[in-house]
């Protein structure tokens, strides 16, 4: 390495923290380096723990936040100058100045009271460094304007994350690959059984809690949120979106995608084609309303439906009249639908993430099913789709503002035609049917999304 002159106080920069420009103190009477953090936080496995925190880099100013993560290498007892002792723990990463890089280690200590964002302390300080006590900023001089720039977001560190995976299932397919590939990338996932969480619902700090005790800060909430307890569910992900935890699907898209009228208005809104559809509440418009969706066969569908239950093929007039009046009987809400005769029981699942159709199957109804679900013995193979397919799944998606959904398309003569959009749509068919690591792209979504960024906080 080159021989660098350092002066009592430097620019520097710690790119593995996603940190690309601070000032650091020159500290020869400390040993280890340490960095001012805020919201110091322990996740992860025992045998490999890891720690999280906030960085304010600029010194007096509060507006802008980095959030850093990195594996604990130590937890030691360091006393600083005024003669405090404190344990600390300490992690490891590059240090880079004026194009060198080398490995140093850092204690984290949060106190406020401190001038300098960063102590650079002995270790750190290699032999072919020597110190200027006199003078400062030998080296070439950075600028905080990088934190204002949307370049520090594309140049940031992968971390290690701690994501909540709200499933009442921890043992299903979907659960357990959420769980395996995140882990596998270095992440710490944990699976929250939805209907156990309740909160503290108030304008200063709203928490979640969980088994007697509060959540922890989350970078990441991926609800899989069954249909039986989607107002409670979504009440749940709307108090992570409160606290400002980034959710794959927000409560808004998946509670208006559940209601199946509701998601109906909301596909028509936007123009989107799906088959003629009708709903009332009077057992007096029966008739009205079945002449509104046509001539039998028709369909017969519960709100509620998931699965393919609740789904009725009606195939004439008569039958359609005894459905819906067995419907009404049960004081159930229903709507009816234009049977899409040329689809001849198989529809389409685009997977869509992050506002791409990652994967498409076409699913093909057991013997004598008009339904296609795989729940319903329905087989699933690789399917090549269209172009005003392709477009039709992400409007679809797009009108419900889902970062993960599952688009189910009817192919018939008029083009594609939209059956619902899936907010919790399950990995195992698709993943096998189409040999796609589909929760891999789900996790390249998150990583995005949650990179170490300035997040200026808004003025009260």
């Amino acid at each position: 390495m080159e021989e660098l002159n350092f002066g009592w106080e430097e620019w520097i920069a710690l790119p593995g923290l996603g940190l690309p420009s601070i000032k650091a103190k020159i500290d020869t009477g400390a040993k280890t380096s340490s960095l001012h953090a805020h919201d110091i936080e322990v996740f992860g496995p025992d045998a490999k723990p890891k720690v999280r925190f906030n960085v304010y880099p600029v010194a007096g100013n509060d507006d802008i936040v980095i959030t850093c993560s990195a594996p604990i290498i130590d937890r030691r007892e360091v006393t600083s100058s005024n003669g405090e002792s404190e344990l600390r723990y300490v992690i490891s990463t590059t240090l880079d100045v004026n194009g060198q890089s080398w490995p140093i280690d850092i204690t984290l200590t949060n106190r406020a009271g401190m001038a300098s964002r960063m102590l650079l302390g002995r270790q750190a300080l290699t032999d072919h460094i020597t110190i200027s006590a006199t003078e400062k900023r030998l080296q070439p001089e950075l600028s905080y304007d990088v934190y204002h720039s949307a370049a520090v977001r594309h140049t940031a560190p992968k971390r290690a994350l701690r994501i909540a995976v709200l499933s009442r299932e921890a043992e299903n397919y979907s659960t357990q690959r959420l769980v395996e590939v995140g882990e596998a990338r270095g992440h710490t996932v944990e699976v929250i059984d939805t209907t156990r969480c309740y909160m503290a619902i108030n304008a200063m700090a709203p928490e979640v809690h969980y088994d007697g005790k509060r959540l922890p800060r989350y970078d990441a909430v991926i609800p899989r949120i069954g249909a039986s307890i989607t107002p409670y569910g979504c009440a749940v992900i709307r108090q992570f979106e409160t606290i400002g935890t980034y959710c794959v699907n927000g409560s808004a898209g998946i509670l208006a995608s559940r209601d199946k009228l509701h998601a109906h208005q909301v596909l028509a809104s936007k123009k989107i084609g799906m088959p003629t559809t009708a709903f009332a509440a009077s057992p007096k418009d029966t008739s009205n309303l079945m002449a509104l969706v046509g001539t039998a066969p028709l369909i017969v569908k519960l709100l509620e439906s998931t699965q393919g239950k609740g789904v009725v093929l009606a195939e004439t007039k008569k039958a359609a009249e005894s459905v819906i009046d067995a419907f009404r009987g049960l004081k159930a809400n229903f709507l009816v639908q234009d049977f899409v005769k040329e689809a001849a029981g198989e529809d389409i699942r685009c997977l869509v993430i992050d506002g791409k159709v990652v994967a498409a199957m076409k699913r093909t109804g057991a013997d004598g099913d008009f339904r296609s679900n795989l729940h319903r013995g329905g087989s699933a193979k690789v399917v090549r789709i269209t172009k005003q397919e392709r477009e039709t799944a992400l409007r679809a998606a797009r009108a419900f503002g889902l970062g993960k959904a599952g688009v189910d398309l009817l192919r018939s003569e008029s083009g594609p035609k939209v059956l619902e959009v899936n907010s919790s749509p399950g990995f195992e068919g698709i993943e096998k049917a189409t040999n796609k690591d589909i929760v891999g792209m789900l996790y390249d979504m998150v990583e995005a999304r949650v990179k170490p960024q300035p997040v200026r906080k808004r003025k009260g």
